[in-house]
């Protein structure tokens, strides 16, 4: 196995969180702090596209037939029901 894993969603949320702990602080060098803060984007981007994936999946169903079908939205896309 040559391929490097790339790390889980999970392990990506944990070391974005783990990066904005750091800054929160802001005892750690500007430069150090300048290249978590870019680290941290480009994980949040990265999570944003894992999750809008995901949401793409589930916005469809299987029918008897196994056939994909998209799911209903509600119309007014505000889901109170006033």
């Amino acid at each position: 196995m040559s391929e490097e894993q790339k790390p889980t969603f999970e392990e990506n949320l944990t070391t974005l969180e783990n990066i904005v702990a750091q800054l929160e602080q802001g005892d750690i060098p500007l430069e150090q702090a300048l290249a978590q803060f870019q680290k941290g984007v480009a994980l949040s981007k990265e999570l944003q596209g894992t999750l809008q994936g995901a949401e793409k999946t589930l916005a469809t169903m299987m029918d008897d037939h196994d056939q994909k079908q998209a799911f209903e939205t509600p119309q007014g896309g505000t889901g109170d029901a006033d």
